[in-house]
């Protein structure tokens, strides 16, 4: 019976949200701490984040897929997906998409 409900739960949609320390996870990529967040933008498939650490110049694009793109001065630095695996820097939560009940994982 057990076994039937776990299954059936998983047939629900879940949303995957994934939340990011944007100024530590910058310093894992360029070894530079100190970054700083100046101007953000929205559109319905991602945020893209303008940061900066003294003279260098960053944009962070974080997709709603979970993929995210990190250019330094024009230089890319990341082009993958967010996860724990590629950075200690990002967190991983579930969620029903009907409710909005966070799944909590063993």
């Amino acid at each position: 019976m057990m076994e039937n409900t776990v299954q059936a739960a998983w047939e629900a949609p879940v949303v995957c949200r994934v939340e990011v320390d944007l100024p530590g996870w910058m310093e894992q990529l360029t070894g530079r701490s100190n970054w700083e967040v100046y101007g953000e933008e929205e559109d319905d498939g991602y945020m893209s984040f303008a940061m900066r650490q003294g003279r260098q110049q960053a944009e962070v694009t974080l997709y709603h897929n979970g993929y995210a793109i990190v250019d330094v001065d024009g230089r890319a630095l990341f082009d993958g997906a967010l996860t724990p695996d590629t950075s200690p820097c990002a967190h991983l939560s579930y969620y029903r998409a009907d409710s909005g009940e966070q799944i909590v994982l063993n």
